[in-house]
């Protein structure tokens, strides 16, 4: 197979992929249809929800439906062909597959829905699919819509470090893709819990604290991870590029401001005991820098990682 062969494959892969799991989430999306039609669920301060039919709570059934099932399944086949996407497109280019925004959107949101599926099979998250797969997708579209050619990398990306370097940010990413679903869904579920009634739909989810605490345990992992690839590979990276550790290029800039808007968010959680709603927003106004710094800072800002 030639290098033009492979990379036309890496597309077709790629494409099915985003395909597969547009399917997947609209099978999400139809199985909490479907749950309107339950009956209606109560919840009272301070406690699970409770179901006021005439059946009782115990009796419904703790594995997942069958549209659930699928959506798992669908994510499981669009997450093996965008591995395969990610994996044709380095046999492509003869490199790492992470040279440009879109490879790094690409091969980051398999590893991001390869940790989803993990913690699925480890601790049955099968409910946070659907935002998960909403975060996903939208990294997806970005991505795509930056397509780059399959072709070599530039010259300053062209060292051992670009390993580490790249590695380190795509699972730090992965990581907070997952923790933005998680603190969406926590604020959904807790305003539901507040109000005094859940219905039907956020009646499947688990209590808004157990989210609270999924969302803290992967932005937790995630935080190091970054600490290490924005802060000190990077730097490292720059200085055998270009001849200086840091030169508060845009790119650095908003890492920077993503890292400390993280470890704000940790050290309230750790010290001040901030839990809950003021926590979720802190989260979102993280990944929100991580969009920035992927998206906005690559396309609409002049800098030294234009091209990444």
């Amino acid at each position: 197979m030639t290098t033009d062969q492979m990379a036309q494959l890496s597309n077709y892969l790629t494409g099915s992929a985003f395909a597969v799991l547009w399917i997947a989430f609209f099978c999400h999306v139809a199985e909490w249809i479907s749950a309107r039609r339950e009956a209606p669920v109560a919840v009272a301060a301070g406690q699970g929800p409770v179901v006021t039919a005439d059946h009782d709570a115990d009796d419904r059934p703790e594995t997942p439906d069958r549209l659930v099932g699928i959506a798992v399944s669908l994510t499981v086949l669009g997450t093996l062909l965008l591995i395969g996407g990610s994996v044709t497109r380095g046999l492509a280019t003869q490199r790492a597959p992470y040279g440009n925004m879109y490879e790094f959107g690409v091969t980051g949101t398999a590893i991001a829905l390869t940790v989803y599926l993990f913690m699925v099979w480890r601790s049955r998250i099968q409910w946070m699919g659907g935002v998960v797969l909403a975060v996903c997708l939208g990294i997806l579209t970005m991505s795509v819509s930056s397509y780059t050619p399959a072709g070599p990398l530039v010259p300053a990306l062209n060292t051992f470090w670009k390993y580490i370097h790249v590695t380190s940010i795509m699972v730090a990413a992965a990581m907070f893709m997952v923790g933005a679903a998680a603190s969406v869904l926590y604020l959904v579920k807790q305003r539901a819990e507040d109000r005094g009634a859940v219905g039907p739909v956020l009646a499947r989810f688990p209590a808004a604290a157990r989210i609270d605490q999924v969302a803290f345990r992967v932005n937790a992992i995630g935080f190091p991870m970054w600490t290490f690839g924005a802060l000190i590979s990077g730097p490292i990276w720059a200085h055998l590029a270009w001849g200086r550790y840091w030169g508060w290029d845009p790119k650095e800039v908003w890492a920077l401001i993503t890292w400390i808007v993280y470890a704000g968010y940790l050290h309230a959680r750790v010290t001040a005991g901030w839990k809950g709603r003021r926590a979720a927003y802190l989260a979102l106004v993280g990944f929100a820098t991580f969009i920035v710094s992927y998206y906005i800072v690559n396309l609409f800002i002049s800098g030294q990682h234009s091209y990444a």
